[in-house]
């Protein structure tokens, strides 16, 4: 397939899962405002609608039920956490922070685990929109019930969604397999890679949390919001740095869009409320072609929802870059001295795995092979391309060993194999090859070398070109 066919394809299959989650953004939204009127509610609605259908829980039938019964007591205990940071602000931080740490920690504990940590996850981060936004009356529901009453209508409209979704065809079926996933194995890193994950989330939003309350109190969850954003799906040190990077310059051209907005045209209300739709939904359909279109169309998104705010004023909106650009600086300097993560021993281990799916898919004594675990760990590896591929444009010059070349030589065979293990074909030379390059995985220098071997091995064996 072409490199012009693939971003099609990627374009195409993105917009049709954007178009279910304004869907269902738009279907929580309704109800919100039918139920409990105000801007709180329903940013709080179409926040857990986004991040539901971003999470694909309500697409595993297990995960649905796990989430219709968590999703109450995580709201609840939310509830708390908010109330803690209004009432006692210390304090509903350090339990914030530790509820978002253990989170991220329970993800080593297999799948249900890292369902459950999704679960406590989502209720927390609404936490840092809505608190920003004018609290109007809820209608007859008690101010304490709307947040479990938008949970459930969230979860609903996403199912609905995504069901519709793969009637149509748009979505995968919904498949369980995830939910007898082993629990991550023990390795050589100590602490845990999630352990470690767990401690620079948790480092960077105690900072954040500090330095909001003391130099920005009326805003500080703009700070937190950020830290937690860029050491999110932390794959790496480079990662961090490379989202850190595109947020700040996503809020830049972000403020500027919203200044210009703002100076011609007088938001609020329903027009706001359409713009905001608007810009989540070009973030969802436009983020395959890179983390900076996410990031700004987020930023657009999260600056014209300051325009609900009667005290919204452009130089709120340009102190809000600041805390943005001050929130990445924390979230990169966690990523980087507190138990760092090398995004280079992330590639590896995960081209490790691409590798022992082929060696597994060609190998004569494995019955039932299957390729389509080829393609999920490839998709692994090639989650890692954008940050490693700015790395290659910006250290070229002084770094002749990139690993970018590495993900691009196994992009190129893994095709191929693909193709031999469909057929069910085993030839002695790939395999012998493949195996040379798992060994090589543990030197550097060698690997670029290994990974081109086998794909001029595929290149030769007839029944393959």
């Amino acid at each position: 397939m072409s490199t012009l066919s693939a971003t099609s394809e990627r374009l195409s299959r993105s917009l049709r899962e954007a178009a279910l989650t304004l869907l269902a953004m738009l279907g929580t939204l309704a109800c919100t405002q039918w139920l409990a009127p105000g801007a709180g509610s329903g940013v709080l609605g179409v926040v857990l609608s986004l991040s539901l259908a971003r999470s694909h829980l309500a697409g595993e039938r297990r995960g649905a039920w796990e989430a219709l019964l968590a999703l109450p007591l995580v709201s609840l205990a939310s509830v708390g956490v908010g109330a803690l940071l209004q009432a006692l602000p210390w304090l509903g931080a350090a339990v914030f922070v530790a509820g978002m740490g253990l989170s991220i920690w329970m993800r080593r504990l297999g799948a249900r685990a890292l369902r459950s940590g999704s679960l406590i996850a989502l209720p927390l981060v609404t936490i840092l929109v809505v608190p920003h936004l004018p609290r109007r009356g809820t209608g007859a529901l008690p101010a304490w019930l709307v947040p479990v009453i938008v949970a459930f209508i969230a979860l609903a409209w996403v199912v609905v969604a995504q069901g519709l979704g793969r009637w149509l065809r748009w979505l995968a079926p919904a498949d369980d397999e995830a939910d007898e996933a082993p629990a991550a194995a023990p390795g050589a890193m100590r602490p845990s890679p999630h352990t470690r994950m767990a401690l620079q989330m948790a480092a960077a939003l105690a900072a954040s949390f500090a330095v909001g309350y003391l130099a920005f109190p009326s805003h500080w969850s703009w700070i937190v919001l950020t830290a937690f954003i860029v050491n999110s799906g932390n794959r790496g040190r480079q990662d961090v740095v490379y989202k850190s990077a595109l947020r700040v310059l996503g809020a830049a051209a972000g403020t500027i869009v919203a200044l210009t907005f703002a100076s011609h045209v007088a938001l609020g209300g329903a027009p706001a409320a359409a713009l905001i739709l608007a810009s989540v939904f070009l973030g969802l359909w436009l983020r395959p072609m890179g983390y900076g279109w996410w990031a700004l169309f987020v930023t657009l998104a999260l600056a014209l929802l300051q325009t609900l705010q009667p005290t919204a004023a452009p130089p709120l909106l340009w102190q809000r870059l600041l805390e943005i650009a001050i929130g990445a600086a924390i979230g990169v300097a966690a990523a980087w001295f507190v138990y760092p993560i090398s995004a280079t021993d992330v590639l590896r281990k995960r081209i490790a795995e691409a590798l022992a799916a082929m060696s597994e898919a060609l190998d004569p004594q494995v019955s039932g092979r299957d390729p389509g675990a080829i393609v999920a760990a490839m998709k692994r590896v090639d989650q890692l391309r954008p940050s490693f591929r700015a790395r290659h444009l910006a250290l070229r010059r002084w770094q002749p060993l990139q690993p970018v070349e590495w993900i691009d030589a196994l992009a190129a065979c893994t095709p191929p194999v693909v193709a031999l293990a469909a057929r069910g074909e085993t030839p002695g030379a790939v395999r012998k090859a493949i195996g040379a390059a798992r060994k090589a995985m543990r030197e550097p220098a060698e690997i670029g070398p290994a990974l081109a071997a086998v794909r001029e091995t595929l290149d030769r064996w007839p029944a393959v070109g």
